[in-house]
């Protein structure tokens, strides 16, 4: 068989393949859709399961129906399959308010956040939660602490606001530094609100690391299985004693050493990339 035979031969091998590739390419990006919708969907079912449940137990807004909320967020692991193996949970057993940080890396980290949450211990969300059906309803209810992202006001003046609210309610923050959710298999660079926070209210930071989910889920490859993810609760940093002038010191520190361990958690080789730039 001559040259321009096998070139034919190979055309239609493509021709014939090419369809069912395509097919199987889509069918994977429609299987993914599907799973993270019928994620979102059990998150709000699950929402609005706790909101009769708080209101049962409390009569209202307390942030000990936070305890409510991570019972039923729980259950979003066995129903998916990600299993956590978390280090250093002695670390939280700090007398008071503190605020913990953690990196961000999907909609999925709000099964980690169930899975070690600790008591009294609420977000921070912008407002326009409030209008997002059970899931801002059952947030209200468990005291997340609401910000207007909108207003002119600075990082530094909207944490001040929320510090008193911390220092009066006795309440323990939970922040995602990044700003954003990241999924590049490194670290952004870290906003400073929560740092501005923790000094101004004068209490420790407890950095919360998660390894990569590249093992289990990728949005950009339409990657979304079962797997098992590592977290390690770091030892708190204290901030006593701190000013304003220490933020950008104390948001480099620990941004280096939360990127550190990710990389450690994450088996990956930690890339040189000097000192961290922070955002505003």
């Amino acid at each position: 068989m001559d040259a321009c035979c096998w070139w034919w031969w190979l055309l239609g091998a493509l021709l014939l393949l090419l369809p069912p590739l395509l097919f199987m390419e889509a069918f994977g990006a429609l299987r993914f859709q599907l799973k993270i919708g019928s994620y979102c969907a059990l998150c709000l079912l699950f929402s609005a399961l706790a909101v009769p449940v708080c209101l049962i137990r409390r009569g209202g807004r307390s942030a000990d129906n936070m305890s409510v909320v991570r019972a039923f967020g729980r259950l979003l692991k066995y129903a998916y399959g990600v299993r956590f193996e978390v280090q250093g949970l002695e670390n939280f057993n700090v007398e008071g308010p503190y605020v913990v940080i953690s990196n961000h890396q999907s909609i999925l980290d709000m099964m980690g956040l169930f899975e070690i949450l600790p008591d009294r211990c609420v977000q921070i969300a912008k407002k326009e939660l409030l209008y997002a059906g059970p899931a801002g309803l059952v947030a209200y209810l468990a005291g997340v602490v609401y910000i207007n992202r909108k207003r002119t006001s600075d990082a530094k003046t909207i944490m001040a606001e929320v510090a008193q609210t911390m220092l009066k309610e006795n309440l323990k923050i939970w922040v995602y530094p990044e700003g954003t959710r990241n999924n590049s298999g490194d670290l952004l660079p870290f906003k400073k609100g929560a740092f501005h926070l923790a000094i101004q209210a004068q209490v420790p930071i407890i950095p919360v690391v998660y390894a990569s989910y590249h093992t289990f889920y990728n949005n950009a490859r339409n990657f979304f299985t079962t797997g098992n993810v590592k977290v390690e609760v770091l030892p708190r940093i204290e901030t006593r004693g701190l000013t304003g002038e220490d933020v950008s010191d104390l948001t480099e520190k620990c941004h280096r050493i939360m990127r550190r361990t990710f990389f450690q958690l994450s088996n990956k080789a930690e890339e040189n990339s000097g000192s961290a730039p922070t955002a505003q």
